[in-house]
C-alpha cells in the first residue's frame, strides 16, 4: 500500500513533469491569428487603399510602422523608414499625381503571434499633371505586405513588396 505522504510527493513531482501550456509575458507569440486579427489586417489594407484613392496621405502613412521598408518593383532599391517613404511617395514637386483606381484582391492572410502577412494582386491607375499637361497611367501585379502587431494591439505594415510590369500609359 502506498502511503499518503508518498502519494502527495508523487503528485507534486508529476506537476513539474507535465508540460505547461505556452505562456508569453505580454505577447501572443506563437499563437495563430484570430478572426479579429484577420479583420484588422484587412482593415489596414483597406485604409491604405482608400487613403490613396481619396488623396489622404496621412491615412497612407499611418498604415505603416516608423521603420517600414518598401521594396519597389523593377529592382529599385529598398526605401527604408517613414522619412524616406514620404520622400519616395510624396515628394515636394509641382507634379500632381491622383490615384484614380486602386483595386486589391487578397489571396492569402496568415501569420502567427505578432507577425502576419497578406498576399494578393492589385491594379492601380493614376493621372499625373505637370505644368498643365496630363498623362494617365496604369499598372497591375502581385504584392506581399508583412505586418507587425504593435504593443497597443494595432497591426501596421512593416514591409511592402510589389512586382508588376513597367507602367503602361493609357492616353
Amino acid at each position: 500500500m502506498i502511503t499518503t505522504s508518498f502519494s502527495r510527493r508523487f503528485a507534486l513531482a508529476a506537476l513539474f513533469l507535465v508540460p505547461a501550456p505556452r505562456v508569453y509575458a505580454g505577447t501572443d507569440k506563437g499563437l495563430p491569428l484570430s478572426p479579429s486579427d484577420e479583420t484588422a489586417l484587412k482593415a489596414v489594407l483597406e485604409k491604405y487603399r482608400t487613403g490613396w484613392l481619396s488623396g489622404d496621405t496621412d491615412a497612407v502613412r499611418s498604415s505603416f510602422t516608423d521603420d517600414a521598408v518598401l521594396m519597389p518593383h523593377h529592382g529599385n532599391p529598398p526605401v527604408v523608414g517613414m522619412v524616406a517613404i514620404n520622400e519616395f511617395w510624396f515628394p515636394a514637386s509641382s507634379t500632381k499625381t491622383k490615384i484614380t483606381k486602386f483595386a486589391q484582391t487578397l489571396d492569402e492572410v496568415s501569420g502567427e503571434g505578432t507577425l502576419a502577412y497578406v498576399r494578393g494582386k492589385s491594379e492601380v491607375a493614376w493621372t499625373v499633371e505637370d505644368h498643365g499637361k496630363s498623362q494617365r497611367w496604369r499598372n497591375a501585379g502581385n504584392f506581399l505586405a508583412i505586418f507587425r502587431k504593435q504593443v497597443d494591439g494595432k497591426w501596421l505594415i512593416s514591409r511592402l513588396i510589389w512586382d508588376d510590369p513597367p507602367n503602361q500609359r493609357i492616353d
